[in-house]
C-alpha cells in the first residue's frame, strides 16, 4: 500500500491542481464508508471526480468510472491508511489530481484501480474482463512500479524495471506522479527519516521524470513539498516572504491591467493573468537576484487563440514597454524536448519594475501544464505481421524516454544504468544546436559533438570522424552552445567504415549517458591489440626519427649547412634520385643547386638563391619565411630560375612537402598514399605525428615527374575522406598546425 503523507503543505494554493483537503478527505471517508449506491447511479464519492473529468470532456462514458470505483471500494474496503482515513480515499485522490489535468477516462479508470492488484484479491485478469486490455495494461504497469523498493540497494534494477514499465504507454508514469504527489501530501504520518528518504527519491528521480513529461503542474507541487522536507529553513524563510508581500499592493496586477489595456487597443483579443512563482521557484530567484520586489514573485501569462496572436502580443509589448532582449526566447518556434511551447519575455513599465511575460495559446497552456497527459491516448496497438507482440506505436513519446529505454536495454550493468539515469536526470537545462540539413537537435547544457553524434545517429557515430561548428573544423571534443550550427562528418562509404569505432578518448568528451554506453559497449567489443615486441620497437624508433627529421627541416646531413643558413635550407638527399641542378639554372656557373626543405619550390613558383658553404646555392619560394631571415642576416641573393625547354634542361623530376591535416581514423594512412600514387607522385619520406584530440598531421616528401601536376595532386588528396586541408611546406610551423 503506498498511504503516507505530510501537514507540512506549501502557502497558499497551486494553480490548476486541486488540493485535497481535510474536508474532501472527510466526504470521501463518508462516501466511502457508505458504500457504493445503486446500480446506475454515480457513488457520491465519485461525484466530484465525474464533474471535473466531463468539464475536460462532455462526451465521457462515466458508467466505465462508476464500475471501477464500485470495484475498488469493494475490494478495499475495510484497509485504512496510516493517516487514518479509509484507503479508497487515496486512489479517489489520485484519479482527481489526474481529472483536473485533463486525463482521458481510460487513464482515469486505471487510477481508481491502480492499488487493487497489489493489495486486494483483485487479478489482472478481472481487470481486463471488465475493463479491457488498455486498463490492464496500465494497472500491470503501475502494479510493478508500486513494487519499487526505494532502498539503497534496490535503486539501479528497480528504476530500469520502471521505465520498462513506463516506456511502452507514459500514462503509466503519469498515474505513479500523482500517486507520489497525494502521497507526498500526507507524509507527515511518516518517521521523519523516511520522510527524507522518499522526498530524496522524489528529488533525483520523479521531479526530473516530471519535467521530461511536460506535466509542470505536479512537478512544481513535487518540488516544493520536497523543500519543506529536505530544506525546512529556507522552507520557512521563503513562506515569511511570501507572507510579508501578501499584504502590500501588488504590483504584477497593475502590469497586467496595463498589458491588458495595451492588447485592448491594438484589437488582440487576450487573457492575461497573474501567475504567481511557486516556493522553490522564488527561492531559486533569491538565490540568484538577492533582494525580491513585487514582480519578481510571480509572472505575467497571456493566453491567445493561435500562434499568430502570440507574436501579434509580443510585438505589442516591445512596442509599447522597454523589452528586456536578453530575456527574449522562442519555444514556440523551437519546442523544448518536453514538448513545452511559449514565448518568453520580460518588459520595464511605468514606474521602471520589470516583469516577466509568458505568451501561449490555450492548447499551449494545457500542454505546458499537464505534458503528455494533456494530449489523451494516442497508443494504437501495432498492425503488421512483422510488428513484435506487445509493442505499442506511440507518435507523441519524447525522444528522451525512447533514449532511456535503449540505454536499459543496451546496458546489463544496472549500477551503470543508474548512474547514466542520475546523470541524464540532473540535466536541468537544455540546448538547441541547428543541423546542416536544416533541422534542429535538443541537447543537454555541456553536450559536445560527441554527445551529438551518438544523439543523432545512435551507434551509427561509430563512424563519426570530425565535426563543422558554424562553419568551421572543430574537434569531437568541442562543446556545443546554444543556437550553433553542427555538421557532422562521417566516415561515409569508405573501406574501412565498418571497422571504425571510438577511441577511449571519447569517454572524456561525452556528457550523455547514451554517448558514454554506446562508446564502452564499442570499447568492450573491440579491445585494443597488444602490439608485438618488434612492432612496438619500431613504432617508437622509426616515427620519433623521421618526424623530427622531416618537420623540423633538418636531417643529418643537413645540420652542417644549417649553421651557416639558419635552419631554413636542406640539400636533397638520396643521391641520383633527382639531377644535382633540379631543373634550376643559377647565375653562378658549376655551382651546387639544392633545394630548400622548408618550402620545397616547385615550378612554377617564383624562387631565390643564396649561396651557403661550400659553393652550393640553396633555391627558395620568394615568400618562404627563410628568405626574409637570411636577408635580415646580410646574405646576398643569387639570381636563380626554372629551366626551360631552351636551356636544354627544362625535364626532371621535383620534389615537394605536403601536410595532410585530418580526423584521425583507421587506413587513412593508406588511402593517402593510395591517392598520391593515383596521381603519379612517388613518396620518398613520410611521417605521421601522434593524433591529438582526433586531429592527425601527416607530413609526406614527394616526387613528382611534372611540377604542373601538384595541384591536382593536393586536390585527391583533400578528396580522401577525414582529410580536411592540405597544404605545401613553406609556411611557419604555427601557421601549419593552426
Amino acid at each position: 500500500m503506498s498511504a503516507e503523507a505530510t501537514d507540512q503543505a506549501p502557502f497558499g494554493r497551486r494553480r490548476g491542481i486541486p488540493r485535497i483537503d481535510l474536508r474532501n478527505l472527510r466526504r470521501f471517508s463518508r462516501a466511502a464508508l457508505l458504500g457504493p449506491t445503486s446500480r446506475g447511479r454515480l457513488p457520491d464519492a465519485i461525484e466530484h471526480v465525474a464533474k471535473v473529468h466531463r468539464a475536460h470532456h462532455p462526451g465521457a462514458d462515466l458508467d466505465v468510472l462508476r464500475k471501477a470505483y464500485v470495484l475498488a471500494e469493494s475490494s478495499h474496503r475495510g484497509q485504512m491508511r496510516k493517516s487514518g482515513e479509509p484507503y479508497i480515499t487515496h486512489p479517489l485522490a489520485v484519479t482527481l489530481i489526474l481529472a483536473e489535468l485533463g486525463a482521458e477516462t481510460t487513464t482515469l479508470t486505471a487510477s481508481l484501480l491502480h492499488d487493487t492488484v497489489e493489495d486486494t484479491e483483485v487479478t489482472l485478469d478481472q481487470v481486463g474482463e471488465e475493463f479491457g486490455e488498455e486498463v490492464r495494461y496500465l494497472v500491470d504497469g503501475v502494479t510493478k512500479l508500486e513494487k519499487v523498493d526505494y532502498g539503497a540497494a534496490a535503486e539501479p534494477e528497480t528504476f530500469r524495471k520502471m521505465l520498462v514499465a513506463t516506456g511502452n504507454d507514459v500514462r503509466v508514469m503519469s498515474i505513479k506522479l500523482a500517486d507520489r504527489l497525494h502521497n507526498m501530501r500526507t507524509l507527515g504520518v511518516m518517521r521523519p527519516e523516511k520522510q527524507v528518504r522518499i522526498a530524496k527519491v522524489t528529488r533525483d528521480v520523479l521531479i526530473p521524470l516530471a519535467e521530461r513529461l511536460g506535466v509542470q503542474a505536479l512537478k512544481t507541487e513535487l518540488e516544493d513539498l520536497v523543500f519543506a522536507i529536505l530544506h525546512p529553513d529556507e522552507y520557512a524563510r521563503t513562506r515569511e516572504l511570501l507572507q510579508a508581500h501578501a499584504g502590500r499592493p501588488d504590483p504584477l496586477a497593475r502590469a497586467a491591467e496595463d498589458v491588458r489595456g495595451v492588447l485592448h487597443e491594438a484589437g488582440i483579443t487576450a487573457e492575461v493573468l497573474v501567475r504567481p512563482r511557486h516556493f522553490v521557484s522564488v527561492h531559486r530567484v533569491g538565490l540568484k537576484r538577492g533582494e525580491l520586489t513585487g514582480t519578481d514573485l510571480g509572472r505575467l501569462l497571456v493566453l491567445v487563440s493561435d500562434d499568430a496572436d502570440c507574436y501579434a502580443v509580443l510585438g505589442e509589448l516591445h512596442t509599447c514597454f522597454t523589452p528586456v532582449i536578453s530575456e527574449f526566447k522562442d519555444f514556440i518556434a523551437v519546442p523544448k524536448f518536453n514538448l513545452y511551447q511559449s514565448l518568453h519575455t520580460a518588459v520595464a513599465g511605468r514606474d521602471g519594475e520589470v516583469t516577466e511575460v509568458l505568451i501561449r495559446t490555450h492548447q499551449m497552456h494545457r500542454v505546458a501544464e499537464a505534458g503528455v497527459i494533456a494530449l489523451g491516448n494516442p497508443y494504437t496497438p501495432t498492425e503488421g505481421a512483422d510488428a513484435p507482440e506487445g509493442e505499442r506505436a506511440d507518435p507523441t513519446r519524447p525522444g528522451w524516454l525512447s533514449r532511456l529505454l535503449d540505454w536499459q536495454s543496451a546496458t546489463p550493468d544496472p549500477d551503470l544504468f543508474w548512474t547514466s539515469l542520475r546523470d541524464d536526470l540532473a540535466q536541468d537545462r537544455e540546448i538547441t544546436v541547428f543541423r546542416s540539413d536544416g533541422g534542429t537537435l535538443g541537447l543537454p547544457a555541456g553536450a559536445s559533438c560527441v554527445d551529438a553524434a551518438y544523439a543523432l545517429y545512435g551507434e551509427d557515430a561509430h563512424s563519426c570522424i570530425g565535426a563543422r561548428v558554424n562553419g568551421r573544423i572543430a574537434t569531437l571534443s568541442t562543446v556545443l552552445r546554444d543556437g550553433d550550427t553542427l555538421q557532422l562528418l562521417m566516415a561515409g562509404d569508405t573501406r574501412d567504415a565498418a571497422s571504425h569505432g571510438p577511441s577511449p578518448e571519447w569517454l572524456d568528451h561525452a556528457r550523455t549517458p547514451a554517448a558514454r554506453i554506446a562508446i564502452n559497449r564499442w570499447l568492450a567489443a573491440h579491445p585494443a591489440p597488444q602490439p608485438s615486441p618488434q612492432e612496438s620497437r619500431d613504432a617508437v624508433r622509426e616515427p620519433e626519427t623521421e618526424s623530427a627529421s622531416t618537420l623540423s627541416g633538418q636531417d643529418g646531413q643537413d645540420g652542417q649547412d644549417a649553421q651557416g643558413s639558419q635552419g631554413g635550407e636542406a640539400s636533397v638527399p638520396a643521391a641520383g634520385a633527382v639531377r644535382p641542378e633540379a631543373g634550376i639554372v643559377v647565375d653562378r656557373p658549376g655551382a651546387t643547386v639544392r633545394l630548400a626543405r622548408c618550402c620545397t619550390p616547385v615550378p612554377p613558383d617564383a624562387v631565390t638563391g643564396f649561396a651557403v658553404r661550400g659553393g652550393a646555392v640553396t633555391v627558395h619560394r620568394e615568400r618562404c619565411p627563410g628568405v626574409a631571415r637570411m636577408a635580415a642576416a646580410g646574405r646576398t641573393a643569387v639570381a636563380v630560375r626554372w629551366a626551360d625547354e631552351d636551356d636544354g634542361d627544362g625535364g626532371g623530376d621535383y620534389r615537394v612537402t605536403l601536410f595532410a591535416e585530418a580526423f584521425s581514423r583507421p587506413h587513412l594512412l593508406a588511402d593517402l598514399t593510395e591517392a598520391i600514387a593515383a596521381e603519379g607522385a612517388e613518396v620518398v619520406a613520410a611521417a605521421v605525428e601522434p593524433p591529438r584530440e582526433q586531429r592527425v598531421r601527416h607530413t609526406y616528401t614527394l616526387q613528382l615527374p611534372d611540377a604542373g601536376r601538384l595541384p591536382a595532386l593536393m586536390r585527391a588528396m583533400r578528396n580522401v575522406p577525414g582529410v580536411y586541408d592540405v597544404t605545401r611546406e613553406g609556411r611557419s610551423m604555427a601557421a601549419a598546425r593552426s
